[in-house]
């Protein structure tokens, strides 16, 4: 009877720290299963701090100056809005626009060329660019090491204050994995918890129409590559996906972007050149350049009239999610750098 009492007991216990880990995400109603394998890394609230800490800790760069928020503000929906391209340590200047940060556990390959395949290394692209944060995870476990502060965390997260450089980007992908967007104007709709303006409702027909075929219900995203038919950047001559593949049938092809929080997150596409929703909506309708590797959805002209581009716009600001925008858990964790004494 003792042995079956332990063995209850134990069971409770496991149940429950399971249940507790699985709260700390969430598959919002209606939405597909994420791609991403939680069992090779199960969230725990003090990993998750962990992340939260070394995404906005400049220790990772290599003059301890740029931090990943540098470029992925939590208040524009994880991405910057005051520059088209992203800039990194000694005012270097990138290649591409940094994308926004958000629902990443859907995701399988990242970047805007696909270039990483697994969110648990996705840091080492930005980490050892020499124009982002010209660092190396060697050089960072190193300083890791040799602060009290990490050590700690470490500790209370992986019960082993020795710093590794796995450890490190595991718990810096259980930050990004928390950064889920599912509840903005168009999510209480579609809940049934209030209805669209006439406004929005034409826009989202506009939408269903024109948009939807790439920009994929709920995540607004198909997670495809596609060549939008962008004139190429005389500077960078970015060819998008071949340089990944090397394959001439990817050339301009880029990862489609989500439409979620889209509000937040100019300037718009690869490489920011685009400032406003209406400058999109212009390229959508007038500005689009056929190539071989067009993609076939866009062969056909899009046609909109000037009071359809509103509606569509207002849709769009649909998507806005200000709960997500800013959710101080999700905010520079200022509790942790700074405990109140």
């Amino acid at each position: 009877m003792k042995n079956m009492k332990s063995a209850v007991l134990i069971f409770s216990f496991l149940f429950l720290s399971f249940y507790a880990e699985e709260k700390l995400f969430e598959v919002p109603k209606g939405w597909p299963q994420p791609v991403y394998d939680f069992s090779g890394n199960p969230l725990t609230k003090n990993k998750i701090e962990l992340g939260r800490a070394l995404f906005y800790d400049p220790v990772l760069s290599a003059n301890g100056i740029v931090s990943c928020a540098s470029c992925h503000s939590p208040f524009s929906a994880f991405t910057h809005n005051d520059h088209a391209l992203s800039h990194g340590i000694h005012d270097s200047i990138g290649t591409r626009n940094s994308p926004p940060l958000m629902n990443l556990a859907w995701q399988k390959l990242f970047m805007w060329d696909g270039a990483v395949n697994n969110l648990d290394v996705q840091p080492l692209a930005p980490i050892s660019h020499p124009a982002e944060m010209g660092s190396s995870i060697k050089e960072i476990v190193e300083k890791l090491n040799a602060s009290p502060f990490y050590r700690g965390l470490f500790y209370t997260a992986f019960h082993d204050s020795i710093v590794t450089g796995e450890h490190t980007l595991k718990a810096i992908s259980q930050f990004l994995l928390t950064l889920v967007s599912a509840n903005s104007k168009y999510d209480k709709f579609m809940r049934g918890e209030l209805i669209f303006s006439d406004q929005e409702s034409n826009g989202y027909k506009l939408f269903l129409t024109n948009c939807a075929a790439c920009h994929t219900e709920p995540l607004f995203t198909s997670f495809e590559f596609a060549n939008n038919g962008l004139p190429v950047d005389s500077f960078l001559h970015d060819t998008g996906r071949m340089k990944v593949t090397q394959n001439a049938k990817d050339s301009l092809k880029f990862k489609i972007p989500t439409l979620r929080n889209i509000e937040y997150t100019y300037p718009y596409m690869h490489d920011g050149r685009f400032k406003r929703l209406s400058d999109v909506l212009k390229h959508y309708t007038s500005g689009i350049v056929h190539s071989s590797t067009l993609s076939e959805k866009l062969e056909k002209p899009v046609v909109l009239s000037s009071n359809e581009k509103v509606d569509l716009i207002a849709f769009l600001l649909t998507l806005s999610d200000s709960t997500f925008v800013f959710n101080k858990e999700f905010q520079y964790p200022k509790e942790l750098f700074f405990p109140s004494k």
